[in-house]
């Protein structure tokens, strides 16, 4: 069974970082693109970043450039998103997609 499980989310100051993981499980990871996505409440789900199946290409939104990381650990089956200099705009909920499968997400919230 094809599963991916978000964590990390939760509640963080603007101006904070935050590191979402994705677990990974019955799909061969290592071979597989895998993407980040977001949708706030009242919007259309949008992509944040992407990685290639050997972590060599990444691919990000304009809105997230030169704040957010994407990587992953195959070892781990893990995806991973580091997120630094957060803004309210940032809230939403997160999702990892790959193998045609989506996370149950997890929950960013930026406020003061």
């Amino acid at each position: 069974q094809v599963q991916l499980v978000e964590s990390g989310g939760g509640l963080v100051q603007p101006g904070g970082s935050l590191r979402l993981s994705c677990a990974a499980s019955g799909f061969a990871f290592r071979w597989f693109t895998m993407t980040w996505y977001r949708q706030a409440s009242g919007k259309e789900r949008e992509l944040v970043a992407s990685i290639s199946n050997t972590g060599g290409s990444t691919d990000y939104a304009d809105f997230v450039k030169g704040r957010f990381i994407i990587s992953r650990d195959n070892a781990k089956n893990t995806l991973y998103l580091q997120m630094n200099s957060l803004k309210p705009e940032d809230t939403a909920v997160y999702y990892c997609y790959g193998s045609e499968t989506w996370g149950q997400g997890t929950q960013v919230t930026v406020s003061s």
